[in-house]
């Protein structure tokens, strides 16, 4: 009985020494592994290519998780002289290991995906910034989408079978039953076509300035899902718009101004009509030799209509810059400089008035012997 205790002892000894050297392995391959792509990072880190950052920031995670798991079912193999497990048998181990490689590569291909588009768009906008050009994310943010969910669908179609799961039997449930889940699901169904529509037709991009003459859409595209696209207003509030609804509704993109229009109309007084030429001639003069106006563009100055009150003139052309501030700044700076034109010709700007005549006759005549009281000049308002 003695010699059986003592064997168990140094059975279960052996047992206890072989799991301290497998996971002490496993833990010490871990650390070399994950000490090895840190050193060559940072020396990849030096170089223009950013592909190879982005595969030893997505390989981190994956790889010590392969490590810890093989060493995990490598402790279990072990255990199996010593232990009875059902649950872990030969047959369900090389199920888990199957898996376990299934998803660590999905994961490495999710994370490598996610960190080339954070890194290209970090590129893109370097070089927006120094070329002054224009971000393009949706493409890339278009692209990474469709990536994720193909690694996705291959991920799932891969571990179906290792489940021992038939894709025949699937699809056909699934053509038998997609009719059903087509009328469940058909407002999901119109957004995600709607949101193929918008990245195919590019009608906006993100970044730009949209607004719908049909419903009270305006302000800046911060996101476009697969469901919803997000804009942001100009009083900061989010506005989250489906899809679908772009389909059906014309839109307005700013953002895609070749220039922004400066239309005015001014008037001068009836008294100034003698400089109206000059006044004209001057401003169109001043328009054309202003480095902010784009004189390739129509532009038009002319006397065109008898006001009220007013000899009007307007003034008709377009900006270089599409930028709304810049613009405002421009206009004014053309606003001005048509004052100081009429003020030069000794010509004023007209406002609103009304010349009453005939008052004298309303007036009853003076007494024999009385004076009439000085006029104090024509009665307006």
């Amino acid at each position: 009985m003695e010699e059986i205790l003592g064997l168990e002892s140094l059975s279960e000894l052996g047992w206890g020494l072989e799991l301290f050297l497998v996971v002490t392995a496993t833990l010490l391959v871990r650390a070399v592994a994950l000490r090895l792509l840190r050193v060559l990072g940072r020396q990849l880190t030096k170089t223009k290519n950013t592909w190879d950052d982005a595969l030893f920031a997505a390989a981190r995670g994956p790889l010590s998780w392969f490590i810890l798991i093989m060493g995990l079912i490598w402790s279990i193999e072990i255990s199996e002289g010593y232990v009875d497990l059902e649950l872990v048998s030969d047959p369900n181990l090389a199920v888990v290991r199957q898996l376990t490689l299934i998803i660590l590569v999905m994961l490495f291909l999710w994370r490598f995906i996610n960190e080339a588009e954070k890194q290209l768009l970090e590129k893109m906008r370097d070089e927006a910034q120094s070329e002054g050009t224009k971000l393009d994310a949706t493409t890339l943010n278009a692209l990474t989408k469709l990536l994720r969910l193909s690694v996705i669908i291959s991920a799932v179609m891969i571990i179906l079978p290792t489940l021992g799961i038939e894709i025949t039997a699937l699809l056909a449930f699934g053509g038998v039953g997609g009719i059903a889940v087509g009328f469940a699901a058909q407002d999901l169904l119109a957004n995600f076509f709607g949101s193929l529509m918008i990245y195919l037709d590019r009608p906006f991009a993100i970044g730009d300035w949209i607004r719908s003459p049909d419903r009270e859409i305006e302000g800046t595209v911060e996101h476009i899902g697969w469901r919803l696209t997000v804009v942001r207003t100009f009083d900061k509030r989010p506005l989250y718009i489906p899809n679908s609804v772009f389909t059906k509704l014309a839109l307005e993109n700013p953002s895609r101004m070749h220039n922004r229009r400066i239309r005015e109309t001014i008037g001068i007084r009836y008294q100034d009509s003698a400089k109206m030429q000059s006044i004209v001639d001057d401003v169109k003069h001043m328009l054309t030799a202003h480095d902010d106006i784009d004189t390739t563009q129509t532009m038009i100055v002319n006397f065109n209509e008898y006001g009220a009150s007013s000899l009007n003139f307007f003034i008709y052309c377009f900006t270089k810059t599409v930028n709304w501030i810049e613009f405002h700044g421009v206009k004014e700076d053309v606003l001005l400089k048509i004052v100081e034109i009429v003020h030069q010709h000794d010509a004023d700007f007209a406002f609103p008035t009304m010349t009453l005549d005939g008052l004298d006759a309303l007036r009853p005549e003076p007494e024999p012997g009385q004076e009439r009281e000085p006029e104090s000049g024509p009665a307006s308002s």
